[in-house]
């Protein structure tokens, strides 16, 4: 997601590469990030808290204690953590003056067709909201939820492309079951979601009601439809987005014992 960022914010020019500072524990990941983007990489992380105005704390929610301990940050500088599952008090106890966003991207921001979940900290400020909005805009579209709606974005926006990378994958093999080719089955299955969508989107027309213009009494999508239900599709999404929430706050509750 750190890659993602990057390619968002050179490709919409908001900076250019000497502007963005960038610390990864690992050395290769820092050469790797350095030669493809030509951006500044450092050894320590307080380094690059020093030299950024902007702070993105971009690590998985297991790994925050360890990235944020004996850090320094000034109370002018913004965070913005993408953490999952780490909710704002955690961060506000460890920088009490500092403005703090807490957001949720998804995997789609790797081409820029993410959506992001922000939130405010007591300390964050309408400028601080719009400046963290301009950064993910370069990668998507932009919401504001309240913090404890966060787990529910998660478990929706932020699991959910796994859910539909699934479904294009069982419609492929179904395809291929069909007597498609590979290249065939998949470009089929990839149009089909990515067309349903935008057709849901422009239209401004509810899933159900584009479900039920495509259903025709007798007809065969009817029968497919009738194959979901016996096997209880929507049942089963449903309870796989509440279970990514719920796994959502776990994690939250765990690293606030800690």
């Amino acid at each position: 997601m750190a890659e993602a960022i990057i390619q968002g914010l050179l490709s919409s020019n908001l900076v250019s590469g000497s502007e963005i500072f960038v610390y990864d524990i690992k050395a290769n990941l820092r050469e790797y990030l350095s030669k493809k983007y030509f951006i500044s990489v450092e050894a320590e992380n307080q380094k690059v808290a020093s030299l950024s105005e902007v702070l993105i704390l971009a690590v998985k929610p297991q790994n925050v204690s360890e990235a944020i301990k004996g850090l320094e940050i000034p109370k002018e500088k913004l965070l913005i953590s993408i953490a999952a599952g780490i909710r704002l008090g955690y961060l506000e106890k460890a920088f009490p003056s500092v403005p703090i966003v807490r957001v949720m991207p998804n995997n789609p921001a790797l081409v820029g067709a993410g959506i992001t979940a922000m939130t405010l900290g007591k300390s964050a400020k309408e400028p601080h909201r719009h400046l963290a909005e301009k950064i993910f805009k370069s990668v998507g579209e932009v919401i504001m939820i309240e913090e404890k709606n966060m787990d529910a974005v998660t478990g929706l926006s932020g699991s959910g492309p796994a859910f539909v990378y699934l479904a294009i994958e069982a419609m492929t093999d179904a395809g291929k079951k069909l007597g498609l080719d590979q290249k065939a089955a998949q470009k089929l299955a990839l149009e089909t979601v990515l067309g349903a969508a935008r057709t849901m989107k422009e239209t401004g027309k509810s899933a159900k009601e584009l479900r039920e213009m495509v259903t025709s009494p007798g007809g065969t999508t009817i029968e497919g439809l009738k194959v979901l239900e016996k096997r209880k599709f929507a049942a089963a999404l449903r309870e796989a987005v509440i279970a990514a929430a719920r796994k959502s706050k776990t994690l939250s509750r765990n690293l606030s014992r800690s």
